[in-house]
């Protein structure tokens, strides 16, 4: 039986897979591709602490895996099938085994909701992007697309604007969703220029991206829109699907936690992009898997004086 498995094994589960093997814990990390989550795909990491140079998400997860295993924590490449869950017994099915552990820390991620057009994942990470914040200045004096029309996607191209030259906000339907005090944020930026009722329908470029090819969904004019970057946001998609029905989601399916990253069963812990909250960053991801080892170390001591 482990002390402690950790699925995924990205910032926020080899965060926690440190913190617990420093603990000595007999940890064991599940990760059914390779350890680095969505910052594998960040070309170049600038925000997150330390690094004043930025760094590549290759680099900077590799750091981190290695800094694990330095401690002794085991990394595993399995896909975790199923998992039975209660106060009293924790069981995880993998493709290959079945492994009983005390406690569980489900770091499993979210990804981005793509488009799904020609060109999308041909230009990943060559100009196409899910993040502002981490490829934003990547961008300067550039003309840029943001597709969507909701907080996120608003809120993200104001951001853009402090590096873009031009900043076309596309979106389908005729009026944006986002609130309103975000709304008149973008409507009094010079850099925005809003194109409604349109979907994106291809993607073009060699090296990167060249252009956005675009469809008026009213009148179904086509155009082509010649823009350098491409930043997708219509919402994340949380790898959740493993807990549904065992443990509470919010409304999008990410998995609810107390402070200390607690779901309702006892032992059971969730951290990183995976958790319901407000930001999904590196830096965040890392404090939570911090926060999920201790709190995971913390039940095993209760749990070993109760016996």
């Amino acid at each position: 039986m482990e002390d402690l498995i950790i699925i995924g094994g990205g910032p926020a589960g080899l965060t926690a897979g440190l913190y617990a093997a420093r603990a000595k814990l007999k940890t064991l990390l599940l990760e059914r591709l390779a350890p680095g989550g969505q910052i594998l795909t960040t070309d170049w990491v600038e925000n997150y602490p330390g690094f004043p140079e930025g760094v590549s998400g290759y680099d900077l997860v590799d750091k981190m895996k290695r800094q694990a295993e330095k401690f002794g924590l085991t990394i595993e490449s399995q896909e975790v099938q199923r998992l039975e869950l209660t106060a009293e017994k924790k069981m995880v099915f993998t493709d290959s085994r079945t492994i009983e552990t005390k406690a569980l820390i489900i770091a499993s991620g979210a990804a981005p909701q793509k488009l799904g057009i020609e060109g999308e994942g041909l230009f990943t990470g060559k100009g196409v992007s899910y993040c502002a914040t981490c490829d934003g200045p990547f961008f300067r004096d550039q003309a840029v697309a943001v597709i969507g029309g909701g907080d996120t996607a608003v809120e993200e191209a104001v951001y853009l604007a402090r590096f873009a030259s031009r900043v076309y906000l596309v979106h389908r339907r005729d009026k944006l969703r986002a609130v309103q005090l975000i709304q008149e944020r973008a409507r009094s930026e010079p850099k925005m220029h809003f194109i409604w009722d349109t979907i994106a329908v291809k993607i073009v470029g060699d090296t990167g991206v060249k252009g956005l090819d675009l469809k008026n969904l009213k009148t179904g004019e086509m155009k082509h829109l010649p823009v350098e970057g491409v930043f997708v946001f219509i919402g994340y998609v949380p790898n959740s699907s493993l807990v549904k029905g065992i443990l509470p989601l919010d409304e999008w399916g990410f998995i609810k936690t107390d402070n200390d990253m607690e779901t309702e069963i006892p032992g059971v812990f969730a951290a990183g992009d995976v958790r319901s909250k407000a930001l999904r960053q590196v830096a965040t991801a890392v404090g939570e898997g911090a926060t999920a080892a201790y709190m995971a170390e913390r039940f095993l001591e209760r749990v070993k004086d109760n016996i």
